[in-house]
C-alpha cells in the first residue's frame, strides 16, 4: 500500500521549527480544522434527505464525529493548505 503524498512544497516538520513558529503553526492548523468543520456542517445542513429512523440522533452524532476527525486530518496533512497560507503570512510579523 502507498502512504500518503506529502503536498507539493511541504513546511519543515515542526521539530525543526522555533518555538514561536511551532505554535504559530498548530494554531494556524486549528483555524483550518475549524474551517473544514463549517464546512462540512454547512454542506451537510443542505441535503435534501428526509429524516428516518437511520438518520436520526444517532447518526447525526456520528457524522459529526466523523467529520471532526477529518477536519483534524485535513488540517495536519495540509491538504487544503489554509494552515500553510495563514502560517506563512502570520510568520512575517514573528520576530527573527
Amino acid at each position: 500500500m502507498i502512504g500518503p503524498l506529502a503536498p507539493a512544497g511541504a513546511a519543515a516538520p515542526a521539530s525543526a521549527l522555533s518555538p514561536e513558529r511551532a505554535e504559530l503553526r498548530k494554531a494556524a492548523e486549528g483555524f483550518e480544522a475549524i474551517m473544514v468543520r463549517k464546512m462540512l456542517a454547512a454542506a451537510r445542513a443542505s441535503s435534501m434527505a428526509e429524516e428516518t429512523p437511520l438518520t436520526g440522533g444517532g447518526m447525526q452524532q456520528f457524522q459529526t464525529m466523523r467529520d471532526e476527525h477529518f477536519a483534524d486530518i485535513a488540517a495536519r496533512s495540509g491538504t487544503l493548505g489554509f494552515a500553510r497560507s495563514i502560517e506563512a503570512q502570520l510568520a512575517q510579523h514573528l520576530p527573527r
